[in-house]
């Protein structure tokens, strides 16, 4: 089928009344389905990150599962990052005790680097995340126990 052929069917399945349209040779398969709208450039919304606090969740502890301390999660959607840079130490570790204000981590988002910041004292108990991992909103990063 050459591209004259193709745009006539496109052009046809695009004035008509049918939603849906399959077609399959022995070269290509096509599928189209206008149900399923694709934003136009112009209807296409840029959105800049906004920085939330993180969301600190309690674990509840299962008679059977001893699962002690608080769950940080992610404020926003990007990437995890446990250190400034590549070659520079991470910012935490597995069993740090950490002042409220220091730094947890960095999540990039947008290239723009956020500094995760601890909102009170604690020691960290578990990093859920691989450094370079993308992350979603509340996504678990760490386990931690509250010091009082």
């Amino acid at each position: 089928m050459d591209y004259k052929d193709f745009k006539k069917i496109l052009d046809a399945f695009d004035k008509s009344k049918t939603n849906i349209l399959e077609l399959e040779t022995e070269d290509f398969r096509i599928y189209l389905d206008k149900s399923v709208a694709a934003p136009s450039a112009s209807q296409q919304i840029i959105q800049t990150p906004q920085i939330q606090e993180p969301v600190v969740q309690k674990i509840e502890a299962k008679p059977e599962c001893e699962v002690e301390g608080e769950i940080i999660s992610s404020p926003m959607v990007g990437t995890f990052y446990q250190a400034p840079s590549p070659d520079s130490p991470p910012y935490v570790r597995v069993g740090d005790k950490i002042k409220k204000g220091q730094t947890l981590c960095i999540i990039e988002a947008m290239k723009i680097m956020n500094e995760l910041e601890a909102e009170f004292d604690m020691e960290i108990m578990e990093i859920l995340v691989e450094d370079g991992e993308p992350v979603e909103f509340d996504t678990p990063l760490f386990r931690v126990k509250r010091l009082d």
